[in-house]
């Protein structure tokens, strides 16, 4: 769903149309949760933390003068989540992190793997991968987002994919 997509699910949503909530919902549950589970890791943290998100946005959604409202909601996401780590003791990854019903061994190894590269990596590392990939933002967004300068979220991107690479590949980070 892009910028304009997201705008007018946000005008039908202050209007009370559930249906565009439920479509925004939708489309961006899956990304958002993926970067709320890097910071967290933890499933049934990052469970809440996206439905905070969401009821929050259904209750006040945003200003419609936001240029950005994708980068808009993924800071509050990383906001919401900051805030909950503040105030929750870090945990443990989670091994059933994993989709049961996924048939795939293959696949679930591949992201148990993915998930242990990750968690090698530095905080500011995490968020810079997953806002990119999982997030699909742009690496402006990112560093707008972020206040850092481009050139360092291209550096921090392009280090954490090495580590990532190197580790993968059966490296020692």
């Amino acid at each position: 769903m892009d910028n304009e997509q997201i705008q007018e699910c946000i005008i039908q949503i202050a209007n009370g149309d559930k249906e565009a909530f439920a479509n925004l919902y939708n489309s961006l549950k899956t990304p958002i949760y993926t970067i709320i589970f890097r910071i967290t890791r933890n499933k049934e943290l990052s469970e809440d933390i996206l439905h905070n998100l969401f009821v929050k946005l259904y209750q006040s959604p945003p200003d419609l003068s936001i240029k950005n409202p994708r980068a808009y909601i993924f800071q509050m996401a990383r906001n919401l989540t900051l805030n909950n780590m503040r105030v929750s003791q870090p945990t443990e990854l989670n091994e059933d992190y994993a989709d049961p019903t996924n048939s795939f061994s293959d696949y679930v190894a591949m992201q148990i793997d993915i998930t242990e590269a990750m968690k090698k990596l530095r905080h500011d590392e995490i968020e810079i991968v997953s806002f990119h990939v999982y997030g699909e933002m742009k690496f402006r967004e990112i560093s707008e987002m972020l206040k850092m300068p481009i050139g360092t979220v291209l550096w921090k991107y392009r280090t954490a994919v090495k580590k990532l690479r190197t580790y993968l590949n059966g490296g020692i980070l």
